[in-house]
Formats: C-alpha cells, sequence, structure tokens
C-alpha cells in the first residue's frame, strides 16, 4: 500500500479500472465463518476495538459501512517506540502494524459481531505477515484486545474457527497486548477509500471487501459510510 509504488503503472490502470464496478474487482475471497460462541457481557456507553490486518485502507471502508459503527480510525498499534508515523511503519523502521481503532455501539452491533466481520470478509487470517500484495510485519494480522474480556473471546473465536476448520489453512493472527498505544495516522490517510473509489489499489483491493460485507451482512450493511470527519464533527 505503499504510496511510492510504481506510478506509471497506476496512470496505466486508472482509465482502465474507473471503468470498472467496484463490487466486481478482484480480492480475496471472503470466507463464511460461524459467529462467535461467547461475547462481552452487556455494557453501557460505546465501545472500541483495535483491529489490524493488512493495509488499513481496506478495514477502515469495511468498518465505515458497518452500522453500529460510530468512528473507525487509520493508526498504527503494537510498536515498541513511543511514536509512530507512516514513513517508519511502512519502511519497517518499526514495529507497529497498520490499524484500525473501531468505536462501535454494542446495542447496534457487538463486539462479536466485529470480530466476525474482521475474519470474514475484511482480510485473510492466515497469511503471516502479508496481506494480498503488501508484506512485511507492518501488514501482520493482530487483534489488540482492550482489556481481559475482549482478550479472552478473541481467544476462543480462533479456536473455535480453528476447531471447525473453517479456513484452509491455520489462524496465524496474534493476540496483542490490551495495553498497546494506538497512534492515529496522518489526515491524507483517513477515509482514504472514501475519497479515492477509483485508485487502482482500492479498486482491486478494498473496494471487493466493502462488497463482500454488503453480501454476506447485509443486516448490519450501510451504503452511506461514517467518515472520520464526520465522527469529529459530531455526526
Amino acid at each position: 500500500m505503499r504510496l511510492t509504488g510504481p506510478i506509471a503503472l497506476t496512470l496505466v490502470l486508472l482509465p482502465v479500472l474507473a471503468a470498472v464496478p467496484l463490487v466486481t474487482a478482484h480480492s480475496e475471497n471472503a470466507v463464511r465463518i460461524d459467529a462467535p460462541a461467547r461475547d462481552l457481557p452487556a455494557a453501557e456507553g460505546f465501545q472500541t476495538a483495535v483491529i489490524a490486518g493488512g493495509c488499513f485502507w481496506g478495514i477502515q471502508a469495511v468498518y465505515q459501512h458497518t452500522k453500529g459503527v460510530t468512528n473507525a480510525v487509520s493508526g498504527y498499534a503494537g510498536g515498541s517506540k513511543e511514536t509512530a508515523d507512516y514513513q517508519s511503519v511502512s519502511y519497517g523502521r518499526s514495529t507497529h502494524a497498520e490499524a484500525v481503532l473501531v468505536s462501535f455501539d454494542p446495542r447496534v452491533i457487538s463486539y462479536s459481531k466485529i470480530l466476525q466481520i474482521f475474519f470474514s470478509v475484511a482480510h485473510d487470517p492466515t497469511q503471516l505477515d502479508r496481506q494480498g500484495p503488501d508484506t512485511g510485519p507492518q501488514y501482520r494480522s493482530e487483534i489488540f484486545a482492550q482489556d481481559d474480556a475482549q482478550r479472552q473471546v478473541a481467544r476462543d473465536y480462533v479456536k473455535q474457527l480453528d476447531a471447525a476448520k473453517a479456513f484452509p489453512r491455520p489462524i496465524v493472527t496474534k493476540i496483542g497486548d490490551a495495553k498497546a498505544t494506538f497512534y492515529p495516522a496522518e489526515d491524507y490517510h483517513q477515509d482514504y477509500a472514501i475519497k479515492h473509489p477509483y485508485q487502482p489499489y482500492i479498486v482491486i483491493n478494498d473496494a471487493p471487501k466493502v462488497g463482500n460485507l454488503k453480501t454476506m451482512f447485509p443486516d448490519l450493511y450501510r451504503e452511506q459510510p461514517v467518515t472520520v470527519a464526520q465522527a469529529k464533527a459530531g455526526g
């Protein structure tokens, strides 16, 4: 997902891909899986989840189209340094992963559904330190549980999916430290898929994920996405 990729290829592909319906472009196939057998106890107020699964553009876009999500912010988590920025993370000079902070209303969508979407349509949890065309530990699959309850639900779900052989290969998703600091990414990364729907990377890799969300979770899909800008403005 590095912005320093081959410009010439982008210029060649853009006129062609601009005419392609977004949901028909090819990406990783979605997988129909059961929801987690357990969920968090009922709680008042909004909750958050921090997840990583490849380029944050696509993960953010999926949850921006998910009902009950009040905000989805691209950023960095899981690193050893006290700060993170795109250059250091994308070029492997940091141990952070590209991640997304998902804020959600548990009265509308449960934490278990957040995880089911993550494993089913948002990324391929069997790819180690890569996702699609992006390679390196910064693109790893990881759930940064926000407390012990989230950690246990996530661990149990991975065991459940592996036991059911839901995927042809073992799940490599890590369950990270609840104390991992989340650093929001630079402004130009926020709402990226919404702002650049015909950018070739988005057409090929990320738009199909949103299409899969609509197909596989029609009751949770919303056509009009929530954006970081809207969330900041309070609506």
